[in-house]
């Protein structure tokens, strides 16, 4: 079996500049409505940018596999049409005020407008997927949707309450996860992949997916408003526990637990302060407990692909990208 070495951030921009730049061009293109309001929408989220890692996952998949077709192109728009419609819906439901440092979407256009331009964004991904003739795609594509929408359904259920560590991981697959997987799936069955191979590149997708959200949920805990684009600890502030906070309940004293428990049922900081929060899980190593299950899904991402390093030469750069993407997530600070 070969050894690669692990690129660098410079060697996966260059590989994947100019298809990352037609993916987004596709976008623009799959979102020109007729309609004013949606197309207005469509372009606001487009310019509020992000890190288009699922597309860049797609594009790395097919490209590991020797497909360099323009489909790759058109589904990598595809993933990231439906990751901004669930932003949208997520921003909505959350009554969030920013994304990305701006106002959101539902600030600047109410929600009802914005319910009906994430459906369309829905819609035309499938839209756009659909010219691919490919009953495999849709299968994939239809099943991720699912798996979303069950999940934001099953978060709203347990806003302000106490889950495990159980329940937290099927929330995080079922939201963020899956849609990795999916990326990489993609990628495999543009390069008409077999089965086996399909799934070892899906499940490199679920573990960083994995490890991207928990990542995420720390961030979010720790990080300063300036930096997220959003409010600190909007985690908390929504009623959401997770892993770090999960870890504290677990550990805590009685007082430290009823302390978070007033967080999360107030869903603000108005009797227990954020800082005595981060206390409590600095006491308890919380969030380094979760900053290590991070990294732990993070390499068991690079092992899902370890077996596709016998392939030939042609696939090398795709594979060493893969291998530095893992790293990204894990070191990331916003």
């Amino acid at each position: 079996m070969r050894v690669l070495p692990i690129a660098t951030a410079k060697e996966v921009l260059d590989l994947l500049k100019d298809d990352l730049q037609a993916v987004e061009r596709e976008f623009g293109q799959q979102s020109n409505s007729e309609v004013g309001v949606v197309r207005d929408i469509a372009g606001y989220l487009i310019e509020g940018g992000g890190k288009r890692i699922r597309p860049l996952l797609l594009l790395l998949s097919a490209k590991a596999l020797g497909y360099n077709g323009a489909a790759r192109i058109r589904l990598g728009a595809v993933v990231e049409m439906l990751h901004t419609a669930t932003l949208v819906h997520d921003d909505i439901i959350d009554e969030a005020e920013t994304r990305r440092g701006r106002p959101s979407a539902n600030t600047a256009w109410g929600a009802a407008k914005c319910v009906l331009a994430g459906d369309w964004l829905y819609m035309q991904s499938f839209h756009t997927a659909l010219e691919e003739r490919n009953f495999h795609i849709l299968d994939l594509l239809i099943g991720l949707t699912q798996d979303m929408v069950e999940g934001e359904l099953l978060q709203m259920q347990k806003l302000g309450h106490l889950i495990n560590e159980e329940e937290y991981f099927d929330l995080i697959f079922r939201k963020t996860a899956k849609l990795f997987c999916v990326s990489m799936q993609l990628g495999a069955a543009l390069a008409g992949a077999d089965e086996r191979t399909e799934q070892q590149l899906g499940e490199y997708g679920r573990n960083l997916g994995l490890a991207f959200q928990i990542v995420d949920d720390v961030l979010d805990l720790t990080g300063e408003e300036a930096t997220l684009g959003k409010p600190a600890a909007s985690d908390l502030r929504e009623g959401k526990a997770t892993l770090a906070v999960i870890h504290a309940l677990e550990r805590g004293t009685g007082a430290e637990r009823e302390a978070i428990r007033t967080v999360l049922a107030d869903r603000n900081f108005g009797r227990v302060k954020h800082i005595a929060i981060l206390d409590i899980l600095h006491r308890h190593g919380s969030l380094e407990y979760a900053l290590d299950a991070a990294r732990a899904y993070a390499e068991a991402a690079r092992q899902s692909i370890a077996d596709l390093l016998s392939r030939d030469a042609g696939s090398a750069q795709a594979l060493r990208a893969l291998q530095w993407v893992p790293g990204y997530v894990t070191e990331r600070k916003f």
